[in-house]
């Protein structure tokens, strides 16, 4: 069980004009529907393989994509669902991934932890923990060497914070001034080991500072707080000041993946935070200062299922890849048996 006090619920009023906050609702309801059909689907066995969902951490993609251009590039990990659907993924090419077909954004072979979209600069999608830092700082420094005004987003967990990839990509980046964004999405379990007890030093801006990084903190339960920091940080990196790094402090309200019994956390803790829940917080701030109604909700939400209905039924009309096509793009050293 972690052992850090839940903060309160983000609060104060949304500082934007009610299309562009309405806007970011409606992305967090797409995110947070299309998950919740996954887990369903799931269940069914028509989702197989791993399946690791973003249920309570939907305002870090949210705010996140909102301030990238299209000219950026974007790298995730495996719980990238999210990040690719906001990124501009359709949500059929998703679901069709998840299914397995090869209408879906990796053809069906990719499934659930590798969806990429090269139109939309998502690099993946990747299911090695970490292994997202390097070809981030590859892209980044292929970006500067060229001369492309862009920067690269590297959204990765906090548990990869104890992997080498992560101390080689900080320090090349700082060392290079790569236009590299890191953006670490601490939900406080690495799978299932608390941050106290993976990282003798759990303050994950001090591990960023020490390779002489600009780093900041910020509230990643908070649509509000992300977008704000990552639209004031995203330019400094793209116009050639240099790496940061943001640590978007989130929670998962699902287990690790559908195989984990989560037995490392009470369920208490899980009730708690979800008093924290990105979506119906800004919902209530929205409310409160007479930018939304119940009924606009409502057509919100709506509109987020009717989507998450088409792509259903999308990637159920889908087709298998053809078996003389498994052998397409696997190439073989010339000579080789």
């Amino acid at each position: 069980m972690n052992e850090q006090a839940v903060p309160p619920p983000p609060t104060g009023p949304v500082p934007w004009d009610k299309p562009f906050a309405l806007a970011l609702l409606h992305d967090m309801l797409r995110v947070r529907r299309m998950e919740e059909k996954c887990a369903e689907l799931y269940g069914q066995q028509k989702i197989r393989g791993f399946l690791h969902l973003y249920i309570g951490e939907e305002a870090v993609a949210t705010g996140a994509m909102r301030a990238f251009g299209p000219e950026d590039n974007v790298v995730a990990t495996y719980r990238e669902h999210g990040h690719a659907l906001l990124r501009g993924v359709s949500m059929n090419a998703i679901m069709a991934e998840m299914y397995g077909k090869q209408e879906g954004c990796s053809r069906g072979r990719g499934g659930s932890m590798h969806l990429f979209d090269r139109a939309t600069r998502f690099f993946g999608g990747l299911a090695i923990v970490g292994g997202g830092l390097p070809l981030a700082a590859g892209l980044a420094l292929a970006d500067k060497l060229s001369g492309r005004h862009a920067l690269t987003a590297c959204f990765f967990g906090e548990g990869a914070i104890a992997e080498g990839a992560f101390h080689e990509a900080m320090n090349l980046a700082a060392l290079w001034q790569l236009p590299l964004l890191f953006c670490c999405e601490n939900n406080l379990y690495a799978m299932g080991t608390a941050l106290a007890r993976s990282e003798s030093q759990t303050d994950l801006c001090v591990k960023a500072a020490s390779y002489g990084m600009p780093a900041l903190a910020v509230d990643g339960m908070d649509v509000v707080a992300v977008f704000e920091a990552v639209k004031r940080a995203a330019p400094q990196v793209r116009d050639g000041s240099g790496p940061r790094f943001i640590e978007l402090r989130t929670y998962r309200f699902r287990a690790h993946s559908m195989f984990d019994p989560e037995l490392y956390r009470d369920k208490s803790e899980v009730e708690e935070w979800k008093t924290r829940g990105p979506i119906h917080t800004y919902t209530a701030r929205l409310k409160a200062q007479g930018s939304l109604t119940e009924d606009e909700f409502l057509a919100l939400d709506a509109r987020a299922q009717a989507e998450v209905d088409d792509a259903v039924a999308f990637a159920e009309a889908g087709t298998w890849e053809p078996l003389q096509d498994l052998l397409r793009d696997v190439h073989t050293p010339e000579g080789a048996a």
